[in-house]
């Protein structure tokens, strides 16, 4: 199969068939062959009868049937989403994008184009001209996107766009979770493919129901930012991290305690005037240095043993699948 179609959603019951319609004119124009995922992450309206719907329909027609989708038990997020449907994915490119309209399904054949004939590992589109609040949006995305790039070195303008490409062994080779959606592009240059660009897409102004994000959402990606910072970093090798910790700290505290002996019995020798060990506040701080220095080893070699003997099982349950 040429093409795989990934689209995560919640609550969208109102664009899926405009959408559908839209995908369906634009592959039409085109020889591939294709399927379409949608991963309904816990809709509470009827987004998952629609998909249904479509997906008979194609089958009652006796033509081939793109249709595909997945419907999770409850709500667990946009990243479990895309893992999921990564997971199903069966063509040589993958496409994923927002079931909301403000991604523009006529951008997929440059996209499937720059993968196949530019030989590029992910293209990730860049909304320029966007429609979204300023303050409530474009500020903070502008905020978030340089922070990005200054800490992951990949340079790209618009991380948290939703329309992006990808070769099929990106999608297959990086594990998307909490809320990693974000930094496909920094977990794909950490498993070796590094040929990332950008494309500069249409942002359409969203035509039904609200956005699904709020505020929290840029301070779950600052905080996500810091975890893939360390993850890329010392992700193999946490002890590496916090040994050096531990070594820098425990020698802090025990040169200091050091210290503190030595006066004490200099001062003796010399029959200078001295006070309580436990009355010098150094000792008290050396004591608190060796303590931290300890404790940091202790995180590295739990961190060494998670990182060896962790089994990590699904962090979603599918309910029904079409």
């Amino acid at each position: 199969m040429d093409l795989s179609i990934v689209i995560p959603l919640l609550n969208e019951a109102d664009s899926i068939p405009e959408l559908q319609s839209w995908i369906n004119r634009v592959m039409q124009t085109t020889d591939l062959s294709y399927e379409v995922i949608y991963i309904d992450d816990g809709s509470t309206d009827s987004s998952w009868s629609i998909i249904s719907t479509l997906s008979r329909k194609r089958e009652q027609n006796n033509s081939p049937n793109p249709i595909k989708g997945i419907k999770f038990q409850a709500n667990y997020g946009k990243s479990q989403a895309l893992h999921a449907g990564f997971k199903m994915t069966q063509g040589n490119v993958v496409i994923t994008m927002d079931a909301d309209l403000q991604d523009s399904p006529d951008e997929i054949p440059e996209l499937y184009k720059m993968i196949t004939v530019g030989n590029h590992d992910l293209v990730s589109g860049w909304k320029k001209k966007r429609y979204d609040s300023v303050i409530s949006k474009n500020l903070p995305s502008k905020l978030f996107n340089w922070a990005a790039r200054k800490t992951s070195g990949v340079q790209l303008n618009d991380f948290n766009c939703g329309l992006k490409a990808y070769k099929s062994a990106v999608v297959k080779n990086i594990d998307v979770h909490g809320e990693m959606h974000r930094y496909i592009p920094v977990l794909s240059k950490n498993a070796g493919f590094t040929d990332i660009t950008e494309k500069e897409v249409i942002h359409q102004a969203r035509k039904y129901g609200t956005t699904k994000f709020g505020y929290e959402r840029f301070i779950n990606g600052f905080l996500d930012l810091i975890t893939i910072a360390f993850i890329s970093k010392y992700g193999k090798r946490p002890m590496h991290l916090f040994g050096t910790l531990g070594v820098i700290t425990f020698m802090i505290g025990f040169i200091t305690a050091g210290y503190v002996g030595v006066s004490k019995l200099y001062r003796m020798a010399t029959d200078l005037p001295y006070i309580l060990v436990t009355d010098n506040p150094w000792f008290f701080i050396a004591l608190t240095t060796m303590v931290l220095g300890t404790l940091f080893f202790i995180a590295g070699f739990l961190g060494e043993l998670i990182l060896r003997n962790g089994n990590q099982g699904d962090r979603y349950k599918i309910a029904e699948e079409i």
